[in-house]
């Protein structure tokens, strides 16, 4: 058993007064001795119950390099190493989370209301592609006005690049992007610029490269469930005790030794465990109890949009704080490009989706869903708009493309303008992707670096899955894809900061909205039932925020062309008694590239300017 007075984490390398003391869970080997790097001879762990074996190495030191001998049969890296400085199948480090010198002390954490996210890849971000070149860059973060950083993940994986959701060391940050302490260096001065940082973290399989569990125990893997990735991890079969405890334990490790202010859970449809306790209430808990007095968020990935994962214990839930919003993405796209195709099968970009999205969340609350042939979504009329994270762009859904094009250059800058009004006004959580603040030139691919096997099956996997988009399942279309293995589709995919000036409108337009956003009582509420819309011509809609007394708000959203609405039978136009609509905010306001707006509600009709959005006060007659 764990003495806690010798150890916080039930597995991996830790040190003590004058000694480091290991352990690691082998319930299949007989023997298990530490070998030190540069030590004659080895130390043997003793056994325990339930296959762990551990003990005290003295002549172990902060700093010392390791591997887990197993019954004599070869050496193998700790799979809870805290650092891999060669790599995955390299020797394991010690390291002392205790010498770094926080100065976060009064830092409070992040509750779910109130957010703005930016998701972002730290090999890609900066040019030189590390924990120390993102530093530099966190004040013009924190100056756009987003508050929540969420990094892709960043436990080591093999190669020189990667997207990190192959990761076969779950505790160790990669040695790509620096050190441990370099990591520390980042969330603490995020932190003192007011920014919280979350970690996206993969529960669901282990990298197929660099990936030594089975050679520890088979038993890390569920015998009844794979996943689209590899196999299913094992959380409620024979032996599964160790592996949820792993899990658990590395959740709560980044809150702790890292002070993240919490995760993002990745693909958790392929999840599996059919316990009374799920893994993923017991990740929240224990995450929730890490971070003691400050506050955290877990945010969910969940493809059906299975709303239980937001919802209280006591109604079967799973007690996270938010879900990406898949639907509001593909309507968006639809209506940005045209295209309906593949995923997009079931959205028509249509003014009545973006109202019932706004007001409701997911548009798919339990309907027929015809790309999947079945019923897709679960309700969430009764749930808080900040359980729901709504985006144009992210990670996957840029690379999901023939050229890894962002979205603004996939449509035309006004119908791209009014889009963003929306997602960054809507009272859902709005996420940015890295480098959509300044319309970024750079694509997003996807990369992996991998041995020359696996590297040719995922560049023939990846062809294979772009194939279920009738534009690029055509043979013109096939030489075109980007090799997710060439290192030039890793560079190619890196941000030019410079381009914060150089694109000087668009991120005009994203500071300022975001500031509106902050600033202005109504747009900042996120309250539940206080939005209400309606659908004003074929292209265009209106979105009516309520707020104290009559001090309400309109967001007027034309993706269409010029609209004369005459007459215009819609009371949610109506101005509050007393008053006249005020433009507030355009869209079409010279200094984010637009032409200019004239007032919309006249004496003789509403003028709505096309590819426009357009917020509007009350002001005294």
């Amino acid at each position: 058993m764990i003495d806690p007075a010798v150890r916080k984490l039930p597995v991996g390398a830790e040190v003590v007064p004058g000694a480091v003391h290991f352990r690691v869970w082998a319930p299949v080997r007989k023997k298990v001795e530490v070998v030190l790097h540069g030590e004659p001879g080895s130390f043997p762990l003793q056994p325990e119950p339930s296959g762990y074996f551990a003990g005290l190495v003295q002549s172990g030191r902060v700093a010392s390099l390791y591997k887990y001998r197993l019954d004599d049969e070869g050496d193998y890296p700790d799979p809870a190493s805290r650092f891999q400085p060669q790599g995955p199948d390299q020797w394991s480090q010690v390291v002392d989370p205790a010498q770094f010198a926080w100065t976060d002390h009064n830092w409070r954490g992040v509750a779910p209301a109130g957010q703005v996210i930016y998701e972002m890849h730290i090999g890609t971000f900066t040019r030189e592609g590390t924990w120390l070149s993102a530093i530099t860059e966190l004040p013009h973060l924190a100056a756009t006005g987003v508050s929540v950083l969420e990094l892709m993940p960043v436990g080591e994986f093999p190669g020189r690049f990667g997207w990190g959701y192959d990761g076969v060391h779950p505790f160790a940050p990669t040695r790509l992007y620096g050190e441990p302490d370099d990591f520390r260096r980042f969330v603490d001065r995020a932190h003192a610029l007011g920014l919280g940082v979350i970690l996206d973290v993969v529960y669901n399989h282990f990298g197929p490269a660099g990936n030594h569990f089975a050679s520890f125990s088979p038993y890390y893997f569920s015998e009844r469930c794979t996943t689209d990735w590899g196999r299913a991890l094992n959380f409620d079969s024979s032996n599964s005790g160790p592996v949820r405890e792993f899990c658990i334990a590395n959740a709560a490790y980044w809150v702790d030794e890292f002070h993240l202010d919490g995760l993002r859970l990745d693909a958790t449809q392929d999840i599996h465990d059919q316990s009374e306790d799920h893994i993923l209430r017991a990740i929240g808990r224990a995450v929730r109890e890490k971070a003691g007095r400050r506050k955290a968020i877990l945010v969910a990935e969940n493809e059906p949009q299975n709303a239980k994962l937001v919802r209280p214990a006591h109604d079967g839930g799973y007690e996270l704080d938010a879900m990406w919003n898949d639907d509001f993405h593909h309507s968006a796209m639809v209506r940005l490009t045209g295209r309906n195709e593949a995923y997009y099968t079931d959205y028509l970009g249509s003014p009545q989706e973006f109202v019932s999205a706004v007001k409701h969340s997911f548009l798919y609350q339990g309907q027929r869903y015809s790309w999947q042939k079945q019923r897709r979504g679960t309700p969430t009329l009764d749930l808080e708009p900040c359980c729901f994270v709504l985006f144009i762009q992210n990670h996957d859904q840029i690379a999901n493309s023939a050229y890894g094009m962002r979205c603004h250059n996939l449509t035309d800058p006004g119908r791209y303008r009014a889009m963003t009004a929306l997602l960054l006004l809507a009272p859902g959580t709005p996420m940015l992707f890295q480098g959509q603040e300044f319309a970024a030139s750079s694509p997003f691919f996807y990369f992996a670096d991998l041995p020359p096997k696996k590297a040719q099956g995922v560049k023939g996997g990846r062809a294979e899955f772009l194939r279920q988009f009738r534009s690029l399942g055509t043979p013109e279309m096939s030489c075109r894809f980007a090799d997710p293995g060439d290192p030039k589709t890793f560079e190619r995919s890196k941000l030019d900061h410079s381009e914060r000036e150089r694109h000087a409108e668009v991120y005009a337009l994203h500071r300022d909205l975001l500031r509106l956003r902050r600033l202005d009582p109504v747009f900042s509420a996120q309250k539940k039932h206080h939005v209400d819309g309606a659908v004003l011509s074929p292209e265009a809609f209106v979105l009516r925020f309520f707020g104290e007394s009559g001090d309400d708000r309109l967001l007027v959203v034309n993706f269409g062309r010029d609209l004369d609405l005459d007459p215009a039978p819609e009371p949610l136009l109506a101005p509050p008694e007393g008053t006249l609509w005020r433009t507030a905010f355009s869209t079409e306001d010279p200094k984010y590239g637009g032409g200019g707006t004239p007032p919309l509600d006249t004496e003789g009709s509403w003028q709505i300017p096309g590819h426009a959005a357009v917020a509007l006060n009350p002001e005294a007659r």
